[in-house]
């Protein structure tokens, strides 16, 4: 247990940051199922880009904040934008 006033705060702003994080992190791992589930659903291909475009967004804003880390976050669009090729593929 924390002492000093300065650790007792840095403790309550750690939780405050940890609740923030994982609420940011848990909305993105729902946009992505929801884009990976529309590449496998759907066959309008530039519904899928627009939502590729605003997942993407979405995934590099935490990795700006450091919520994730920057290679994981190039990782997940890298697989993002295979899934769409692959939508493409199947489409035609």
């Amino acid at each position: 247990m924390a002492n000093s006033l300065s650790a007792k705060k840095r403790i309550r702003q750690n939780e405050k940051r940890r609740l923030r994080n994982r609420s940011r992190k848990s909305a993105v791992r729902t946009q992505i199922k929801k884009y990976m589930e529309m590449t496998r659903q759907s066959k309008d291909i530039t519904a899928i880009e627009t939502e590729l475009r605003v997942t993407q967004k979405k995934i590099d804003q935490l990795a700006a904040t450091g919520v994730i880390h920057k290679n994981n976050a190039a990782h997940k669009k890298s697989q993002m934008v295979r899934h769409l090729s692959d939508a493409k593929a199947r489409v035609q």
